[in-house]
């Protein structure tokens, strides 16, 4: 395992304390440890859910995975099964993988988002989530891969969807930030109250740099809160913007108002959403839970209740 604990300063305090999600906690749900998935220079390990008897077990092509990222001093699996998301994924016949992050890599067990050795293509924890999608695909023989990630594990899905593009087939971010917003503490510290330093062009030019060919981008679901006083919202606007133009979508959204919350979209050239931006009122930091649906997930520390759950809406909206 890397040496790479960060030290104990005031500003990895704030960054952890600010990331706190949920303390981690064991689970009696059905997943597995993934072992033996190639290459880990980021340290982490991994548990994953295979898809349940249903239609298309005999076509494993049709099969999805999930890959969930956790926030700070979170356990993953326990989120997956808080949020909705285990009991969506046995209900609708897809499979779930959870990467996990260590108190040795992070004090908090926060993913690095705010580390370029850690988020640059095929480097350090961005490369071991990589290796466990892909030996997990080869393992359950699926095909189409999604990402969504919370928090800091938002952050840590906007990098891996700029870094893989051909890898995912869409991604949500709840809470999270574009990338790349930070590369060092103070940077993000400053990234999550204000929002990038960059302009939606820099971060369009950014991601052309590393992929100058790519033609195709995932499709992308965004969700913050409007009193999120941890990660501002006009992080969301940024990543929203950002999409628009990697994805070449329509420069007006058409924006549905609902009770509590509601959702602009964007449609690419083939008249499909290209992009879901959902902003909840009067929502703080966290994940929408509705108690009040199927599969909606439990009400806990920041997984807050809402009209809308996040997880539920995301699935409908890759259609899996």
């Amino acid at each position: 395992m890397r040496n790479k604990k960060y030290s104990l300063t005031m500003p990895l305090l704030l960054l952890g304390w600010i990331f706190l999600i949920l303390p981690a906690q064991a689970t009696d749900m059905p997943y597995t440890p993934l072992t033996d998935f190639g290459d880990n220079p980021g340290a982490l390990t991994g548990f994953y859910l295979p898809a349940t008897d249903g239609s298309n077990v005999s076509h494993p092509e049709e099969t999805s995975l999930v890959v969930l990222l956790h926030g700070c001093i979170q356990d993953g699996v326990e989120l997956a099964n808080k949020s909705g998301l285990t009991s969506l994924a046995i209900a609708n016949h897809f499979a779930v993988l959870v990467p996990q992050q260590n108190y040795d890599n992070n004090v908090k067990g926060c993913f690095n988002w705010f580390s370029a050795q850690d988020t640059q293509i095929d480097s350090g924890e961005m490369l071991s989530i990589k290796n466990m999608i892909t030996a997990t695909q080869h393992k359950l023989g699926t095909k189409q891969v999604y990402v969504i990630g919370l928090s800091a594990g938002g952050a840590m899905a906007s990098a891996a969807l700029v870094n893989y593009p051909d890898l995912f087939q869409a991604g949500a971010v709840i809470a999270g930030l574009p990338y790349p917003c930070a590369d060092n503490l103070i940077k993000a510290i400053s990234c999550m109250k204000r929002g990038p330093a960059q302009s939606v062009d820099e971060l369009v030019q950014y991601v052309k740099s590393i992929h100058p060919k790519q033609a195709v981008w995932p499709s992308l679901s965004i969700w913050t809160g409007d009193s999120d006083n941890v990660v501002n919202a006009n992080n969301a606007q940024m990543l929203a913007a950002q999409w628009q133009v990697l994805t070449q979508s329509n420069a007006q959204p058409v924006v549905s108002h609902e009770s509590g919350y509601s959702i602009s979209r964007w449609k690419n050239g083939q008249n499909n959403t290209a992009i879901e931006l959902v902003t909840i009122n009067d929502f703080g930091h966290g994940i929408a839970v509705n108690p009040d649906i199927e599969h909606g997930g439990k009400e806990s520390d920041f997984l807050l209740k809402a009209p809308i759950s996040s997880v539920n809406q995301v699935i409908t909206f890759w259609g899996i």
